[in-house]
């Protein structure tokens, strides 16, 4: 009787299309978790296979081999090893690359060697005929011994029958090849294997004992067959030499690549994305390109929103009576969603863009553009990818260290990965370039914010890249790796997977900041609106010291507003600090919001929002508005002016404000030593910096 629910498990290497085909068949229907007792990102989705048949898919992490060489590669192996796992599959849906399909194939048979029912599905055969490739698959079949079917993610060509095979695993061939290896390699000692427990495949004990470290619940004593590593070693270099060579008769039978009748222009194009000199201007101009649109494209829909907001919270104030709950709200809770809402069309930009890139098959010319400066630096090629990655968020990023090899490599890109700037960065960055730079156009094409804040990301990438060659000076440890980068074909992006990434992305910075924001907003509010005795008293003292002079209504409020502020708990609190944050040219109420901002960096601009609400700005309208409102009383001008506000954008290119970041990096490091000095050494560069430039410009 057929299960009216399975496990499908999709394997593969990396860049095979592997995430749509899981983005074609789960569409919406999609989470993202951890693997139990392992940081590494599991993603699941539901799918009907049939109409009487569902699926659970698991998207488990690419890789070129079962034999591991780092924690998100393991996954693979550690999922198909534990039989009574929840993760192990009844059907494996191995996705492989029509271009690659003899490196894709080493993984494959691998796979189909621990008799799990296995379909082969052959992707981007749209591809095929600009390749000049052509496959008998029927022939390829009868080779493998498996269930073979052309797909195309893209076009959804080839997923109905593939769903169909997927739907009845019990009707799947199951090949097994591994013992004619075996008999090349030492029939003897293989047999010797077998007698450790004759009841489990022979490959599944020649796993446990070639993937020991990874491996750890093994019950059976392997010890005799580890005392000679240097054998071990040449019996696994033996076994992938004989796979391929079997590989190589099967895809002589079954693959031809005509290179003359292929229209292919990759070639072509990696010449010019990849030049030694031209290919780092065309990257530069890309960026160029991205941070200008974040900037006049996200114009309008943020001014709309902050307007929104703005008139929202004045509205309520008049419709609602004058209590602590509608303070909380228009002063509180109203300013914090603002605080978050207003950059989801910029955040959302930023997202769109990059996710064509990845899409596009650009950025991985990038990671090779760019390795070549990364040795420079004492890092492995593999770190860029942490390192754009972390445009988006350092978590992440730091988590995707885990490809790197080297312990000295990977350690110094987790301390460094923090100095690119993140999306968290982007509504500090670009509300204060909004208020300090002009918008106006440079050469008449270029917008001058958007090439701040070009400058801005080019600062922190710099300071990632010097760091790391301190690092690399300082830190005492051998370090020995190999940099391999897959390089896929072009594509045209699908607008499907561009979404879905920009939609889950997005998602999460409005959920994950926006509780935190909202959160602190609340506390801040209360802090804001609460204080010791004698602030209860403030508003008759000030009524009667200034009775005798002839102030307006409104006037008076405004003071009033103020001196409650300055006396409750955040204005004492921020009083306090005051000293410590003034040679940056900072205010106790900018103190506040860089000491509210460790808990995440967008926090700041939430802060700033619910302090000047509360206070009563005169003109109270949008938060960029309130801010540009605020006065310096030491000087009567603008608080927010251009020494000022570079001051503070300085500042947050290189502090490490994010409570979750250092979390991630003790997780991933195991130690509080590697968080703290990361913490202390940001915090000491960026006090420095924004003081000098404060002093400087000021």
């Amino acid at each position: 009787m057929v299960k009216d629910s399975i496990q499908v498990s999709l394997i593969g290497n990396p860049n095979t299309g592997k995430t749509s085909l899981f983005n074609r068949l789960t569409g919406l229907n999609q989470k993202v978790g951890n693997y139990p007792g392992i940081t590494v990102d599991k993603k699941q989705g539901t799918c009907k296979l049939t109409s009487e048949v569902k699926a659970v898919i698991t998207d488990l992490p690419g890789t070129y081999s079962i034999n591991p060489t780092s924690i998100d590669e393991s996954i693979v192996l550690k999922v198909l090893n534990n039989t009574k796992g929840e993760n192990y599959p009844d059907v494996i849906l191995f996705v492989a690359d029509v271009e690659n399909l003899k490196r894709n194939l080493l993984l494959f048979t691998q796979v189909q060697d621990l008799g799990v029912p296995t379909v082969l599905a052959i992707n981007m055969v749209d591809e095929m005929g600009k390749k000049g490739i052509s496959i008998d698959t029927e022939q390829l079949e009868k080779e493998l011994q498996t269930k073979v079917v052309l797909v195309s993610a893209k076009k959804n060509d080839g997923i109905s029958e593939m769903k169909e095979l997927l739907a009845n695993p019990a009707s799947l061939p199951l090949g097994y090849n591994f013992s004619s290896i075996t008999a090349k390699i030492n029939e003897q000692y293989f047999s010797e294997l077998q007698k450790v427990n004759p009841n489990a495949s022979l490959y599944e004990l020649w796993l446990s004992v070639t993937q020991k470290s990874f491996l750890t619940n093994s019950k059976e004593d392997f010890s005799s067959f580890l005392d000679d590593v240097t054998q071990l070693k040449k019996y696994q270099q033996k076994e992938t030499i004989y796979r391929y060579q079997r590989i190589n008769e099967i895809l002589k039978k079954t693959y031809t690549l005509d290179r003359s009748k292929a229209t292919d222009v990759r070639s072509r194009l990696d010449r010019i994305f990849t030049h030694k000199f031209f290919g780092y201007f065309i990257f530069f101009g890309i960026l160029l390109l991205i941070f200008q649109s974040i900037f006049d494209w996200a114009t309008v829909p943020m001014d709309y929103i902050d307007g929104v907001f703005g008139s929202l919270s004045e509205s309520l104030k008049a419709q609602l009576p004058e209590g602590m709950f509608t303070s909380l709200l228009t002063d509180g809770v109203i300013p914090g969603i603002g605080g978050v809402v207003i950059f989801i069309p910029q955040i959302a930009i930023l997202f769109f863009l990059i996710a064509i890139l990845e899409e596009s098959g650009y950025m991985s010319r990038v990671v090779f553009l760019m390795d070549k400066i990364m040795r420079r630096f004492g890092l492995s090629g593999k770190s860029v990818i942490p390192l754009i990655s972390g445009t988006a968020c350092a978590i992440p990023a730091i988590m995707a260290t885990r490809t790197i090899t080297s312990w000295k490599e990977r350690l110094i890109t987790i301390l460094v990965t923090p100095f690119t700037t993140c999306s968290a960065r982007l509504p500090v960055y670009a509300i204060l370039i909004a208020i300090i730079i002009p918008d106006k156009k440079v050469f008449g094409i270029f917008n001058l914010q958007g090439l701040t804040l070009l400058g801005l990301y080019v600062l922190g990438f710099s300071a990632a890249l010097i760091a790391a060659y301190v690092l690399n000076k300082v830190l005492k440890m051998k370090s020995k790796s190999l940099f391999v980068i897959e390089m896929p074909d072009y594509k045209i992006p699908s607008l499907k997977n561009v979404l879905f990434s920009v939609i889950e992305k997005t998602k999460s910075f409005v959920f994950d900041a926006g509780k935190i924001i909202l959160s602190i907003s609340i506390i801040l509010w209360f802090l804001a609106t609460h204080g010791p005795s004698s602030y209860y008293e403030v508003e008759e003292k000030v009524k009667t010291e200034l009775a005798s002079q002839n102030l307006s209504e409104q006037e008076l409020e405004q003071l009033i507003a103020s001196v409650k502020m300055e006396n409750s708990f955040i204005g004492i609190a921020g009083k306090t600090i005051e000293p410590v944050v003034k040679p940056m040219g900072y205010d106790w109420k900018l103190g506040i919001g860089l000491i509210a901002s460790f808990a995440a960096r967008e926090v700041f601009i939430g802060t700033l929002a619910t302090i000047y609400s509360i206070e009563g700005v005169e003109d109270e309208g949008t938060i960029k508005e309130r801010m540009q409102a605020e006065i310096n009383p030491d000087t009567g001008e603008k608080r927010f002016d251009f020494a000022t506000g570079m001051s503070l954008l300085i500042f947050y290119v290189f502090a490490m404000q994010c409570m979750a970041t250092l979390a991630v990096v003790k997780r991933e490091t195991k130690s509080w030593k590697w968080p703290v000095v990361q913490l202390v050494a940001m915090g000491i560069i960026a006090y420095s910096s924004a003081t000098l430039v404060y002093q400087f410009l000021s």
